[in-house]
C-alpha cells in the first residue's frame, strides 16, 4: 500500500468491505432461512408426537394402544412419514409400536443417552429414513396412566424438501447479492473516478505546463486541492523568477566583459607590433570563449524555464534562404524538409543557433548539395535534425576532435573552432544529444536529439 495507484486502493478498500459484508449478509441470511424452515419442521413433528402421546392408551394387559391417526402417508410403507412408539430398554430403546409407513425397519433412536429423555420434554434429532432417506425426529418422553415406565413417542419425516428449499434459497440469495456486489464495485468505480477527476484535471494542466502549451494552473479546483494548485502556481512563478534573473546576470556580466575586451583589442590597433598581435589574438579568443559560455549559461536557463515552442520549419526555410546567398559563389543548394506540426521545445534563438550552426558548416565544406531534415522519434518528447553533405567528409578517428572547443581541422578555412562544439553543449543543455556519422553524398552527417514540443 506504500505506492501504487491512488484509484486502485480506494476501489480495492471500498469494494473488498462491500463484499466481505455481502458474504457475510448471505451466509446469515440463508442459516436464517434454514433455521426457520427447520423449525416449521420441528413444529409439525411436536404436533404429531403430541397427538400420538394424547391418543394413546393401555390395554388391560398393559399393553400400549396407538391412536388411529388420520395422515395417509403414515400408512404407506417408506413413504417418508414414521411413527413410532417405544420404551427405554438399557441404554437403548425396545420398540413397542411403529406406523405401517416403516414396514419391518425401526426408527433409530436418538444420538444421545436415554438418561438423558426427560418426561413431558421433547428433543429433536437429524436420522437415517429406512431407505437411507434424511430425515427428521422428534422424541417426546411421556408418562401414560396405568403404565410406571416412561413411554417415548418419535415422530419422524423426510426433511429433503426442506434442505431442497434451502439451497434453492441459498442459490437465489448468492445470485442476488453477486449481481449487487457487480453493482456495488461499479458504482465506487464509479465514484471514484468522478470524485479523482479534478485531481486527474490537475495532473492534466502540469503536463500542458511541462510542454509549454501554459504558463500556470488556471483551472477552479475544490477546496482541498486549491491549496496544492496554489502552491503549483507559486513555485512555477518562483521558478520563472529565478529564470529571469538569471538572464539579467548572463546579460550583465556580457555587458561588462565585452566592454574591456573591446577596450584591448582597440587599444591592440593603436599600437600595432609584436605585443599588440598577441593582446588581440588572445582577447579574440576570450572574446569568443566569453561568448560561447555566455550562450550555454542562457540556454541552461531557459531550458529550466517554461517550455516555449519553435516551429522548425519555418527555422529550416529562414535558414535555407540565409545560407544560400551567403554561399552563392559556391552554386550551394540546400534540400530541407520537416513537417509543418513538428516543433522545438525551447527559444528560437537556441534552435536558429543550433541549426545554423551545423547548416552553415554543412555548406561550408560542402560541393554544392547539403541536405537537412527533421523528423519525430518514437521516444516521447524527442525528434532528431539530421545535416549532410557532399563535401570531404570527416575520418571516424578524428570526429570526436570536432567537439572540442576551439578545435579547427584545417587552419585555413575561417571560423573559430566552437561551431560544432556550441552545437552539442546547447544540445546538451536541452537534454539532447550530438552524433556525427558518414553521409550518403559522400561527406559528414550530423543527428542531433532535441525536445519536442507536442501538440
Amino acid at each position: 500500500m506504500k505506492a501504487g495507484s491512488l484509484v486502485g486502493r480506494l476501489i480495492w478498500l471500498a469494494a473488498g468491505w462491500s463484499l466481505i459484508a455481502l458474504l457475510v449478509t448471505g451466509l446469515a441470511l440463508s442459516a436464517f432461512f434454514r433455521q426457520a424452515a427447520i423449525s416449521r419442521f420441528d413444529q409439525g413433528l411436536t404436533d404429531v408426537a403430541d397427538a400420538l402421546y394424547a391418543g394413546s392408551t393401555i390395554d388391560p394387559g398393559g399393553r400400549v394402544l396407538a391412536p388411529a391417526l388420520t395422515d395417509a402417508r403414515a400408512l404407506r410403507a417408506y413413504s417418508g412419514k414414521y411413527w413410532q412408539i417405544a420404551e427405554p430398554a438399557g441404554k437403548g430403546l425396545k420398540t413397542i409400536q411403529t406406523s405401517r409407513s416403516l414396514w419391518d425397519s425401526e426408527l433409530s433412536p436418538p444420538p444421545f443417552a436415554v438418561a438423558d429423555l426427560r418426561p413431558g420434554k421433547t428433543v429433536f434429532y437429524d436420522a437415517k429414513g429406512p431407505v437411507d432417506e434424511p430425515l427428521r425426529a422428534a422424541a417426546l418422553t411421556a408418562q401414560l396412566p396405568g403404565r410406571k415406565a416412561p413411554v417415548v413417542f418419535i415422530a419422524a419425516e423426510d426433511r429433503t424438501p426442506v434442505d431442497r428449499d434451502a439451497r434453492r434459497f441459498a442459490a437465489t440469495t448468492a445470485t442476488a447479492l453477486v449481481l449487487l456486489g457487480v453493482g456495488l464495485v461499479l458504482a465506487v468505480v464509479l465514484q471514484v473516478r468522478i470524485g479523482l477527476a479534478p485531481l486527474f484535471a490537475m495532473v492534466r494542466e502540469v503536463v500542458e505546463v511541462r510542454k509549454g502549451k501554459a504558463q500556470r494552473l488556471g483551472r477552479a479546483y475544490p477546496k482541498e486541492l486549491a491549496p496544492l494548485a496554489g502552491e503549483l502556481n507559486a513555485l512555477l512563478d518562483h521558478n520563472q523568477e529565478v529564470v529571469e534573473r538569471q538572464r539579467t546576470h548572463v546579460g550583465n556580466l556580457a555587458h561588462a566583459l565585452k566592454t574591456p575586451v573591446s577596450v584591448m583589442l582597440s587599444e591592440a590597433e593603436r599600437h600595432p607590433g609584436v605585443l599588440a598581435e598577441v593582446v588581440t589574438s588572445q582577447a579574440e579568443a576570450m572574446r569568443d570563449h566569453v561568448e560561447h559560455h555566455l550562450r550555454r549559461a542562457r540556454a541552461a536557463a531557459r531550458s529550466q524555464g517554461a517550455g516555449e515552442r519553435t516551429p522548425v520549419a519555418d527555422v529550416l526555410e529562414e535558414l535555407t534562404l540565409t545560407l544560400e546567398r551567403i554561399f552563392r559563389d559556391k552554386n550551394i543548394v540546400i534540400d530541407w524538409r520537416a513537417p509543418d506540426d513538428l516543433a522545438f521545445l525551447g527559444e528560437r534563438q537556441d534552435f536558429l543557433e543550433i541549426a545554423g550552426n551545423v547548416m552553415e558548416n554543412a555548406c561550408k565544406w560542402s560541393k554544392g548539395r547539403v541536405r537537412a531534415w527533421a523528423e519525430p522519434l518514437e521516444a516521447a518528447g524527442r525528434f532528431k535534425l539530421t545535416v549532410e553533405d557532399d563535401g570531404p567528409g570527416l575520418p571516424p578517428d578524428r570526429r570526436d576532435e570536432v567537439l572540442k572547443r576551439g578545435t579547427r581541422l584545417d587552419e585555413a578555412a575561417p571560423g573559430s573552432g566552437l561551431g560544432l562544439s556550441i552545437v552539442d553543449e546547447l544540445a546538451r543543455a536541452y537534454g539532447g544529444s550530438l552524433a556525427l556519422s558518414s553521409s550518403a553524398l559522400g561527406g559528414l552527417m550530423i543527428e542531433i536529439v532535441l525536445p519536442r514540443a507536442e501538440l
